[in-house]
């Protein structure tokens, strides 16, 4: 084969050399775009289990190519440690428990919230007990959920009646031990949320001395992995508009979204719906005020040496 021959064959090798490149590089873009996977954790009530019941998710990303997967957890807390070691990657959680979450050097980042559901949480008694305000409750035993979104309400409320924690007894339970000792009387006072709270006053006859209105937000927020957020953008953006969509149906089909729970929760329907009632409804991305409103929360932690230093929720924002 002479010099010019051997140029001449050269060059169609070397472009099918670059154009199989290229293909190789499309094929594993499109391989990877295939295999994104939402791994979304949830607990037995809310908005995400009603959209976990429905699948409008799944098919809202297919378009992305992306797979969605559910975790489910018992709270708030163990949902946010599964965030932190990469269980899941988004997930939803009350007020309190990103802050603890980001006191422990989470990665995590507020995404979206719900309006404000101050009805949803209350500082609650026995229907026959001899409390009747605040002021009663001083030396007596309130129970509640450690770091959870009720610790700030029962703040807020000894606040306003002008006391503190030192004059009260407070006793560190879940929800379930809680409800337990609350019946048998080894505890005066819980401070619950729905749908807790719903259940105790329908089945119990629970009393409700003081609710979350005119002192707390009680804002549901939605957070996901950092790395997620900034590699995945679009997603949590479909993400939230199915989210925001998925409230406006449920408030306006509370019946049907209330028997979506049942068998999750093992409530009744008719709890179901008073907590639904309760609920915040529409779900949009995180503003300047509710990031104030929750470093509010985050602050009075942090002076009751709940959270071991000053948190800076904007940090815990993505750049818009």
């Amino acid at each position: 084969m002479s010099a010019i021959q051997a140029k001449f064959w050269a060059k169609p090798l070397v472009l099918s050399s670059v154009v199989a490149g290229a293909m190789m590089m499309s094929g594993c873009g499109k391989k990877e775009a295939e295999t994104v996977t939402l791994n979304i954790g949830f607990q037995k009530y809310g908005l995400l289990p009603i959209i976990k019941e429905r699948g409008i998710l799944e098919t809202a990303l297919k378009d992305q190519g992306v797979n969605v997967k559910w975790v489910e957890f018992p709270a708030g807390p163990q949902l946010l440690e599964g965030l932190n070691v990469g269980s899941v990657s988004l997930g939803e959680a009350g007020e309190a428990p990103p802050i603890f979450a980001q006191a422990a050097n989470s990665n995590l980042v507020y995404i979206a919230n719900q309006p404000e559901a101050p009805k949803a949480e209350a500082l609650i008694v026995q229907k026959d007990s001899a409390i009747q305000n605040i002021q009663d409750l001083k030396g007596k035993r309130v129970v509640l959920n450690k770091g959870s979104n009720v610790h700030y309400l029962l703040l807020k409320v000894l606040q306003a009646n002008k006391l503190t924690l030192d004059d009260i007894q407070v006793v560190y339970l879940p929800p379930s031990d809680a409800r337990a000792a609350f019946e048998r009387g080894a505890v005066d006072a819980w401070v619950i949320w729905d749908p807790f709270f719903a259940a105790a006053e329908q089945q119990i006859g629970a009393r409700v001395i003081a609710t979350g209105e005119n002192l707390v937000s009680n804002h549901q927020f939605y957070l996901a992995d950092r790395k997620f957020a900034e590699q995945h953008p679009d997603v949590l953006k479909a993400v939230v508009n199915e989210l925001n969509t998925t409230t406006q149906w449920v408030s306006q089909h509370q019946d049907e979204a209330a028997k979506l729970l049942e068998k999750p929760t093992g409530l009744s329907k008719d709890i179901l719906k008073t907590s639904i009632s309760r609920m915040g409804f529409g779900v949009q991305p995180i503003s300047n005020e509710v990031v104030q409103k929750q470093q509010y929360v985050a602050d009075a932690f942090y002076q009751q040496k709940l959270i071991p230093n000053k948190l800076n929720i904007q940090s815990a924002i993505l750049a818009k």
